[in-house]
């Protein structure tokens, strides 16, 4: 068996996530929260620092939103795995400590033919009053499961403004950065393992899609809402590269109307990890 195309539709059983102050930390520092100066980003890193509250970076909201589907995807080797996308709403402000019920399910399967585009939705509720907190939606590349016959899917057009960024933001990342973020709960070898990695085509282990996503999501928050995470409303980009840990990373952001915004990721060589890149925010006032 390779691909299970018949858990299309099929709803995943609601599971409950719990989370504590501890949890949101470690995130925040996976994501290179801190990284150069240790006093910048003190709301998102510590919880008893004087006179300054604890929050929580609205992109930790993919990892309590992630759930198991209705079955397993198939039987095929998961160093072809990599995720393709993530695009993330919040409908409020992320607690510091809670617990979810979060539904995966599997929305299509495209057929691109060097491999199959898997996409999914979750659905995070707070457990108790059932009100919505996440949506997030997400494609997973599984290389060599491709040429079934099904649909290619549909490419939404998407340019920046031909003119300079807004912004134009430079992060490093650690070289050790996998090591870390893997800690919030994605241990998928491919990350750490190097035999792993070299059975998936690489040359050693890669960044996480979603660590990238977060320093960017990072970024974003900081240049776009003034690091208010009840600002950040919505995300999405599209993965196309990979970053090896120890890399910089490049974040151009060109602001539009009425709190949107358009946003590109790239190394400092101008190799584009995310692009397609979105967001909706709420405007200072």
């Amino acid at each position: 068996m390779a691909l299970d195309h018949s858990l299309i539709g099929v709803p995943g059983r609601p599971q409950e996530r719990s989370w504590a102050s501890t949890d949101a930390l470690l995130y925040a520092l996976g994501v290179g929260a801190g990284f150069g100066d240790p006093l910048r980003e003190l709301e998102f890193t510590t919880e008893n620092s004087e006179g300054i509250e604890q929050k929580v970076l609205p992109t930790y909201g993919v990892l309590l939103a992630r759930a198991r589907t209705a079955r397993s995807l198939g039987d095929f080797d998961r160093a072809r795995l990599v995720q393709a996308g993530q695009s993330i709403e919040l409908h409020r402000p992320l607690p510091v400590s809670g617990t979810v019920r979060t539904s995966t399910s599997v929305t299509a399967i495209y057929d691109k033919g060097s491999g199959a585009l898997v996409e999914f939705e979750s659905v995070a509720v707070d457990s108790v009053g059932g009100e919505p907190l996440v949506t997030a939606r997400y494609g997973m590349f599984v290389r060599g499961e491709g040429g079934f016959g099904g649909p290619r899917g549909v490419s939404v057009p998407w340019a920046p403004p031909a003119r300079d960024p807004d912004h134009r933001v430079v992060e490093p990342t650690r070289p050790e950065q996998a090591l870390l973020y893997r800690l919030s709960g994605d241990r998928n070898p491919l990350h750490a393992d190097p035999r792993c990695a070299a059975r998936g085509g690489f040359t050693r282990p890669i960044l996480h899609g979603p660590c990238t996503y977060g320093f960017t999501g990072r970024v974003l928050l900081h240049e776009l809402c003034d690091s208010d995470p009840a600002r950040f409303l919505a995300m999405s980009g599209r993965f196309t590269a990979p970053v090896v840990p120890g890399e910089a990373l490049v974040v151009s952001i060109w602001r539009g109307p009425g709190g949107t915004a358009v946003f590109r990721t790239a190394k400092e060589d101008g190799t584009v990890v995310i692009d397609h890149g979105r967001m909706t925010y709420r405007p200072a006032g």
